[in-house]
This record gives C-alpha cells, structure tokens and sequence, in this order.
C-alpha cells in the first residue's frame, strides 16, 4: 500500500470487513471462476487500477486461462478467444463500468442476459459492481502491484 495515503483497511475495518463479505458471497455465484476473473480484470483495465490487475490476472493464470486471452483482452470484440457467454459479460462489464457514457439499454442488457438466468445476471451485475468499489479503493489509496 502506497505509505503516502492512508490504510483504509485499517482506518475503516467496518467497512472493509462488509466488503469482504460481499466478495465472499460472490464466491459462491453461478458464474465460471474465470469468467467471474475476466469481468474483473476487464474492468479494472478500463477503471486503470494496476493493483487490481496485476491481481486478477494473477488469479486468472492460477485457474487455468492462458497468457495468449488475458494479452488479448483489452481486445476481447475483436479476438476469437472469448465464448460467447464472455463476450456478453464483458459487453455487460464495460457497460456498467463506463455507465455515465454508454448508459444500460434494453438492447444491451436483452443481448447480454439471452446468456445468463436471473439470477447469473444478478450476480454478474454484483460482480461488476464490487470490482468497480475495489478499483475506486485502489485507485483513490494508490496501491500499487507487490
């Protein structure tokens, strides 16, 4: 953690204590594990948080995605390496991530949820939501990768 602003986890351990909780019961989502990590490194490349990238990429590569999808990802709508049902939750994630430009319309959220039951699309949105909250923390503390 960057020493030149303050430890939030420690300054504010309620809070942070409710977030883990909420990362907790995301852990136990619907959602493919490295679906779930591709939502999270994508929006944290588009929200430029280092630390949560360099984290999730990390625990992408430990779950079995390859270097080959995770270099491509910032291209993901141009690439063949993503499933469908990927494409869908990172049109979903940059979505919701760039909301006050690309707004959610019908048509975007009809696209993404034909590949997701209510309640997958509800913890997608959730997904989308927290890793949006962690890259606000570490942007706004400034860690940086260890």
């Amino acid at each position: 953690m960057n020493t030149s602003r303050i430890n939030y986890r420690e300054v504010a351990p309620h809070t942070f204590k409710a977030m883990l909780g909420l990362e907790k019961a995301l852990g136990e989502s619907l959602l493919e594990p490295l679906l779930h990590e591709l939502v999270k490194i994508r929006a944290s490349q588009l929200n430029g948080c280092a630390y949560c990238v360099d984290l999730h990429s990390s625990d992408s590569l430990k779950s079995g995605d390859s270097v080959r999808r995770l270099l491509a990802l910032t291209t993901w709508q141009e690439t063949p390496f993503f499933s469908e049902r990927e494409r869908a939750a990172l049109l979903w994630t940059e979505t919701l991530t760039l909301v006050s430009e690309r707004h959610a319309s019908e048509a975007i959220y009809r696209q993404v949820a034909g590949h997701f039951s209510d309640r997958e699309m509800a913890e997608l949105t959730f997904a989308i939501a927290t890793i949006n909250a962690w890259n606000r923390l570490g942007v706004g503390f400034a860690l940086q990768p260890e």
